[in-house]
Parts: structure tokens; C-alpha cells; sequence
């Protein structure tokens, strides 16, 4: 199983990689920093290219509609509902 914060570094990784975020690295993207609006500056757009990422990355099926405005708010909480959707998968298959 993947820890925090290697979560973190591949979803850092992701945004900047799938949303064509040059000049940035994952270092200057803080675990708390608001992806959407003010923080980032992320968009609708963006968070459908970010999900399509997500699957890709961590083999995830994720519906649309399951997922809150608070699993995005931050690339914190957003490695918290991928590390949880990690552990549901691997219960489903354990």
C-alpha cells in the first residue's frame, strides 16, 4: 500500500503533468493549497482531466457524482479519498 505521502507527490506529479502546469513543481504545490478558484486557479475542465488522470494513475474507477467538492479542495484530501478508494479496492479483492 502506497503511503501519504507518496499519494501526494504522484498526485502533485499528475496536476501538473495532465493539466500542462508549467513552471511549476511538486514542491511548490503545498498539501493544503486550494486546487480550484483562488489557489490554483483549476477549473471544471481541469477537474475532469484530473479525474481521468487519477484512474489512469492509481487504477480507480471514480464516478463523477461520488465524488464531494471537499475530495478536491486540497491535494491533501485529495490523497485521502484516493489512499481510502486504494483500500477499498484491495478489500474488495483481498
Amino acid at each position: 500500500m502506497l503511503d501519504d505521502s507518496e499519494i501526494r507527490l504522484r498526485i502533485k506529479k499528475l496536476i501538473i503533468d495532465r493539466l500542462f502546469l508549467e513552471g511549476l513543481t511538486p514542491e511548490g504545490i503545498g498539501d493544503d493549497d486550494v486546487l480550484f478558484g483562488e489557489g490554483l486557479g483549476l477549473d471544471s475542465v481541469d477537474a475532469l482531466e484530473l479525474v481521468l488522470g487519477l484512474e489512469q494513475e492509481f487504477g480507480l474507477k471514480i464516478k463523477s457524482k461520488t465524488v464531494g467538492r471537499e475530495a478536491f479542495a486540497s491535494v491533501a484530501a485529495l490523497g485521502d479519498y484516493v489512499k481510502s478508494r486504494l483500500e477499498e479496492s484491495q478489500a474488495v479483492e483481498g
